[in-house]
């Protein structure tokens, strides 16, 4: 027996040095990036000089920089407050029993994740000049949100999955309206799911550089899109700086989804106690 446990043990040291072997494998190449923001020289260089904060602070003072920065954040706060706006209405609407062609229209919903993001660009850019919406932040809003509504769908679909429908119909019989169910019943339960749809629907937009290139122009440059001109034109390491700072927001980003799923299931295990 004692010959099994130490077998046993030995696998499962074996998995954790295997999982971390290929941890380190995946995420070494993205932290590399970091010490370089940091270079006191303006070159890509190993063993670094010196330190300085220089990139930052061109970063910061940059022009060029703060307007792709703020054309980021408006885009993806208008883009993730359509999303989720559209993508609930519609997990609601998929949830409801009589609800006809339900797999037909997840998956229209869903496909522009399927679908390959450059056939999506040329498809919404042909769309986009003919009604005159390319060049603009508001065409770019459009566009991220039909990037970041499929998110917000399959996030509510799932927290949908285990809402007790049962409830809203007690309300119906309380006198409670359709709406005043949804938003004092529904909403409040499967408020994780909505808040995790809007964070993938904010990244998405915020990360996103393919539809920008083919949609926007240079008063429209987003942060993905300034970082695409920036490696073709002239390789800074204020890229590196700005590299790192979506680093640490993809990390909160990711924690904060994590908190949230962990939300969703204390409730879940209440609402079922």
């Amino acid at each position: 027996m004692n010959t099994t446990l130490s077998f046993n043990r030995l696998v499962s040291i074996g998995l954790w040095i295997a999982g971390g072997g290929t941890a380190l494998f995946l995420i070494a190449p993205i932290l590399a990036i970091v010490p370089l923001s940091f270079n006191a020289e303006p070159f890509f260089t190993y063993p670094m000089p010196g330190l300085s904060l220089r990139w930052y602070e061109e970063f910061l003072a940059s022009g060029v920089w703060r307007l792709a920065l703020a054309n980021s954040i408006i885009v993806a706060i208008f883009a993730t407050l359509l999303s989720t706006v559209l993508g609930t209405l519609a997990a609601i609407g998929l949830s409801q029993a009589d609800c006809p062609a339900r797999a037909t229209l997840t998956a229209i919903l869903i496909s522009p994740i399927i679908v390959p993001v450059v056939v999506a660009a040329v498809g919404i850019y042909y769309v986009f000049a003919a009604v005159g919406l390319l060049n603009s932040l508001t065409g770019l809003v459009l566009a991220h949100t039909v990037l970041g509504a499929p998110f917000v769908v399959v996030t509510v679909t799932a927290a949908l999955s285990g809402f007790d429908h049962n409830l809203m119909r007690a309300a119906s019989s309380l006198g409670a309206t359709p709406v005043e169910a949804v938003f004092r019943i529904m909403l409040p339960l499967i408020a994780p799911g909505v808040a995790s749809g809007a964070l993938f629907a904010f990244v998405t937009s915020f990360d996103e550089v393919v539809v920008a290139l083919f949609i926007s122009g240079s008063e429209q440059r987003t942060l993905p899109r300034q970082m695409w001109s920036g490696v073709r034109e002239t390789l800074s390491p204020t890229i590196a700086a700005v590299a790192t700072l979506l680093i640490i927001f993809s990390t909160l980003f990711l924690a904060t989804v994590q908190w949230l799923q962990k939300r969703a299931e204390q409730q879940k295990m209440r609402s079922e106690g």
